[in-house]
């Protein structure tokens, strides 16, 4: 595949990760705004996860006799639209809409931009290909989501929702005049999406995206708020903390497909389970220096994002034939994850504080580790590969 094509993909999941994920550090000066509390600020992760939770599997389905560059090129197209109206708006409940319309737009960006890269590579390349087409997010983390905090804390919190339009809006069109026509994916409509929901060992594995994110959210949604109540951090402190969980995401990136290749897909994701339980609970638990809170939060993040890529290897190797609407499933269940995550987080920090983000992750991650051998045991009573 032209390395220009992944560069591209990778480009527009940095938009979708920028703007998806950029309010976890606007979530003290929106709450400020409109006069929020944490927790209820934290809805605009919450409400935009569980919008593309449940839009993602359905659209792909929907448009998938569609030209997969036109489709990507509408989805920017939304997107950008939505953060224009979030920008915009004049109240909580109108913002919380605008990041509605931003997920459905997003719903059709990554799982489209994963499918097109799966397509377009040849099969002993599609581990590195996803992994490329992936980076974009990984990018975001590291270099979009602190620039939204800053942006949010120095100029204000609609700058950052304008800089995410003037950059989705443009990315559109150059998504539909430079993909290439007629990319071969298998077609796939609402049959293979009810197939897939009827299949319980896919819909297990699917649950391991929605419990291990779920860990990751419970503290991530509350990441800004944490650093100001237990570590006095400000806008800079804030934002140089987002700056390095996204270097850990970039690294475990980096180190997913390494680990992957020598472990398998079901292996490596046991270890990151378990690695993130025992990472969160010194996070949240211990009185830790800076340096030291700094250090916790790359390996968190590392082990986090180091996820995406086994699990893709491990859903096409499941179902091969339905790889397009397990991926959009896939999409929709780390949005249902950070929805997971970030309401359990909230409901754990308005009762409990600050110390329970970390237990109430760590709960999660466990459960998540616990579903893996339960698939296997499904998956060979039907006959199929883990």
């Amino acid at each position: 595949m032209p390395g220009g094509i992944l560069a591209l993909l990778a480009a527009a999941n940095f938009v979708a990760g920028m703007g998806a994920l950029g309010v976890v550090g606007l979530v003290g000066p929106v709450g400020l705004a409109f006069d929020r509390p944490p927790s209820e600020a934290g809805w605009m992760m919450s409400l935009y996860a569980l919008v593309y939770a449940v839009a993602a599997p359905g659209l792909v389905s929907l448009t998938g006799g569609l030209d997969r560059a036109r489709v990507l090129s509408i989805g920017l197209c939304l997107f950008g639209g939505g953060a224009l109206a979030a920008g915009l708006a004049q109240g909580f409940v109108p913002l919380l809409a605008a990041r509605a319309t931003m997920a459905v737009g997003g719903a059709l960006i990554t799982p489209v931009a994963a499918s097109i890269g799966v397509a377009l590579s040849p099969p002993e390349r599609r581990g590195r290909a996803l992994a490329l087409v992936f980076s974009g997010l990984t990018l975001a983390q590291a270099l979009g989501v602190p620039a939204c905090a800053w942006l949010g804390y120095a100029l204000g919190w609609r700058v950052a929702f304008f800089v995410v339009a003037a950059l989705a809006l443009p990315l559109a069109a150059l998504v539909a005049w430079s993909l290439p026509r007629g990319i071969a994916v298998p077609r796939v409509g609402l049959r293979t999406l009810g197939a897939a929901l009827a299949t319980p060992h896919l819909l297990l594995a699917l649950g391991f995206t929605v419990l291990f994110l779920g860990g990751a959210y419970a503290f991530h949604t509350f990441l800004g708020p944490y650093a100001e109540a237990r570590h006095g951090l400000a806008r800079d402190g804030v934002t140089a903390l987002l700056f390095a969980a996204g270097l850990g995401a970039v690294l475990g990136n980096l180190l997913a497909g390494w680990l992957a290749d020598r472990l398998g897909p079901v292996r490596t994701l046991a270890l990151l389970g378990l690695l993130q339980a025992l990472i969160l609970l010194p996070l949240t638990l211990l009185a830790l220096p800076v340096p030291m809170l700094f250090l916790g939060v790359v390996l968190w993040s590392m082990v986090g994002w180091a996820f995406g890529v086994p699990q893709q290897l491990r859903l096409a190797a499941l179902a091969p034939a339905m790889t397009p609407v397990l991926f959009a499933l896939n999409a929709a269940c780390i949005y249902a994850g950070a929805s997971l995550g970030g309401i359990a987080g909230g409901l754990a920090l308005d009762r409990y504080g600050t110390a329970a983000l970390g237990p109430t992750g760590a709960l999660l991650s466990l459960i998540a580790v616990a579903s893996l051998p339960l698939v296997a045991r499904l998956g060979r009573s039907r006959g199929t590969r883990r």
